[in-house]
């Protein structure tokens, strides 16, 4: 099959790491979005929508087998859980398609050292090691093998991933350059989808000048799916707002009270405006705000959690989704795979 420079089928491929439960800004920033975007399609194609489980940029840093055994499971039954339909995407174990492998080491062998070491986030993770794993200064490279591997044409990601995004265009366009004939390239130019301002940008509830992240110390300072209704309660009531009586959205000056207003205007489907208003027309106090975030959360959250339980007890279904995605993967990844071979010489 060839492929022109301008007519290309899009497929839609995004990756998350096996980190355990998601807290609410994964779900947010990244997976809400890629239910969102399935259903928003007039006509589904299933294998236009590729989602992946990418455990081997997990073990970049060292892990625990068995905690990560767990990990992936979890991680799995919570993309179900929050919407993501097996019947309409292709949902795979990223290391269950070897393809990924082998073109991350054909990619390797195009691109330089100094482009990977001047990427930020490589030198700021790199900069809190004694030592530095080789998988560390490659990730990128293996990120672009997920992407080219499906030819996908947009990607879901967030501002801190952009420039690995670009070593991904990087690389489709040094292959196709290297070794396509111009009319015949492989592959097309992997496009970023980025996140809505907002719910890019949920902060901590404890320290809301930073972001909200699953390796906050504070336990208190990040919300997961898999939080109980009194577990949230007890996040939102100790969360860190300021001195200011009036309830107004400004995440510049105000960021703890800004950033519960984007939690209950994202649960509610109002805008943050929105719920300014009400606060403001109301004189809602903090404490009243915090228990109507709760019951927001609480409401939104509770089916996701019920569903996570019940899809981690249904080993035999769980095996299912991820078998019959990595077969389908397999055969899109084995499609390309076939044709770099041919073109590098391999065959």
């Amino acid at each position: 099959m060839q492929l022109s420079r301008v007519v290309m089928a899009t497929r839609t491929f995004s990756g998350i790491q096996p980190t355990g439960a998601l807290h609410l800004g994964n779900y947010l920033g990244a997976v809400k979005r890629w239910v969102d975007q399935v259903g928003e399609q007039k006509e589904v194609v299933r294998d236009r929508n590729m989602f992946c489980v990418v455990d081997q940029h997990a073990i970049t840093l060292p892990q625990d087998p068995s905690v990560l055994r767990d990990n992936i499971r979890t991680m799995t039954a919570s993309l179900l859980a929050c919407g993501l339909d097996p019947g309409q995407c292709v949902l795979f174990q990223q290391s269950t398609v070897p393809a990924h492998s082998e073109l991350c080491w054909v990619l390797a062998t195009l691109c330089s050292v100094p482009r990977l070491g001047q990427l930020t986030q490589y030198k700021e993770k790199a900069a809190r090691l004694k030592e530095i794993p080789l998988g560390l200064f490659i990730y990128p490279v293996l990120q672009a093998a997920d992407i080219l591997l499906y030819r996908a044409t947009s990607v879901p990601v967030g501002e801190d991933n952009l420039q690995n995004l670009q070593i991904a265009q990087y690389l489709a366009h040094k292959f196709n350059s290297t070794f396509c004939p111009p009319t015949t390239l492989l592959f097309p130019r992997p496009e970023a989808i980025l996140p809505d301002d907002t719910t890019a940008r949920l902060r901590s509830l404890r320290s809301p000048e930073h972001k909200m992240s699953k390796s906050d110390p504070d336990p208190l300072s990040c919300i997961f799916l898999s939080d109980t209704p009194d577990q949230l309660a007890r996040k939102v009531k100790s969360s860190v707002t300021d001195t200011t009586k009036e309830l107004y959205y400004d995440p510049v000056t105000r960021p703890g009270v800004s950033n519960l207003i984007t939690i209950h205007s994202q649960m509610t489907g109002q805008s943050p405006h929105q719920v300014s208003q009400y606060l403001q027309e109301n004189s809602v106090n903090k404490v009243q705000f915090k228990a109507m975030v709760t019951d927001s959360l609480v409401t939104r959250l509770t089916p996701i959690r019920e569903e996570m339980d019940r899809l981690l007890a249904d080993q035999q279904y769980m095996d299912s989704v991820l078998d019959e995605g990595r077969d389908m993967a397999r055969g899109l990844a084995g499609e390309t795979l076939g044709k770099v071979r041919e073109l590098i010489g391999w065959r």
